[in-house]
């Protein structure tokens, strides 16, 4: 990777949420260092302002940063540009995201991410995962949400939405099963229908909808194949135009269409929240 590089903090771990005194540590010091599960070592990671382009963060519960815990809000005014991925599923609360805020009071950080997002278009929204499930012999999902959802980033002037429907990797049906979450995985012609209903609400609050990972839906009307960290995107929203990267990240999934990035999270650093359908941490609730 040559030039500014795109920080990603990070698709491993919610820093934000749980990890926001390791995060501002890093941010001071001026680097990171953390244990990549790739290379089986400890790396570090420049992350001096002048070196960096953009810094993107993602999280379901962005309070430590709006709270400006350890300083984590005063550091990022240090950087050209911040780029936010902010989770919100409707889950939150509930046993399946148990320690994620409910959505009620996640809504409530969008004015605060504003402010130090800057614009509108540095942030995205991420539905993500649609869930189905049996409860009683009912089949429940999150789709509820999505109008809600929609209404509301629409009056903050956030047109960005991500979404893919639950992938029950090995990892996350262990993990189903022993909480006896009753998982449901749609068939596609269920997943269209419930793509359709999206679009349309979509369509009534200006949204642009995007599918993360997952070409079949992508190829769906009204919905476009996400590039989660889009150099291309980065670079024309940055305040002084500098350019990206945007070749292909080799380090992601096949159908991860997104640019060059370095993630400065480990899977080390294990997510509290060990939401139900999640594929990344090994560890399981049963409480």
């Amino acid at each position: 990777m040559t030039g500014k590089r795109v920080i990603s903090a990070s698709r491993r771990t919610d820093l934000v949420a749980y990890y926001p005194d390791w995060l501002a540590g890093c941010l001071r010091k001026g680097r990171a260092t953390f244990f990549h599960h790739g290379r089986r070592s400890e790396i570090t990671v420049d992350l001096n302002p002048e070196e960096v382009h953009t810094l993107v963060l993602w999280s379901k519960n962005f309070e430590p940063l709006l709270e400006n815990r350890h300083g984590l809000k005063e550091l990022l005014a240090d950087y050209a540009q911040v780029y936010l991925h902010f989770t919100i599923t409707g889950l939150g609360g509930t046993f399946i995201e148990r320690l994620a805020p409910p959505p009620e009071t996640a809504l409530e950080q969008l004015s605060g991410l504003l402010e130090v997002a800057g614009r509108p278009e540095r942030i995205s929204i991420r539905f993500d995962p649609v869930v189905f499930w049996r409860d009683g012999g009912r089949l429940k999902t999150n789709l509820d949400f999505f109008p809600v959802l929609a209404r509301e980033i629409s009056r903050c002037g956030i047109k960005t939405v991500r979404f893919s429907f639950t992938q029950w990797y090995k990892k996350s049906v262990a993990r189903a099963r022993k909480v006896g979450f009753d998982f449901y995985d749609p068939l596609p012609e269920e997943k269209s229908i419930a793509v359709r209903q999206m679009v349309e609400v979509a369509a009534e609050y200006g949204l642009e909808l995007w599918s993360c990972s997952q070409a079949e839906i992508a190829r769906l009307p009204g919905v476009k194949a996400s590039a989660c960290i889009d150099g291309a995107l980065l670079a024309r929203l940055h305040p002084a135009g500098e350019p990206a990267p945007t070749v292909k990240d080799r380090t992601q999934r096949k159908e991860c269409l997104c640019t060059e990035s370095i993630d400065i999270g480990s899977y080390t650093q294990s997510c509290p929240s060990a939401c139900v359908y999640c594929y990344a941490n090994p560890r399981l609730r049963t409480d």
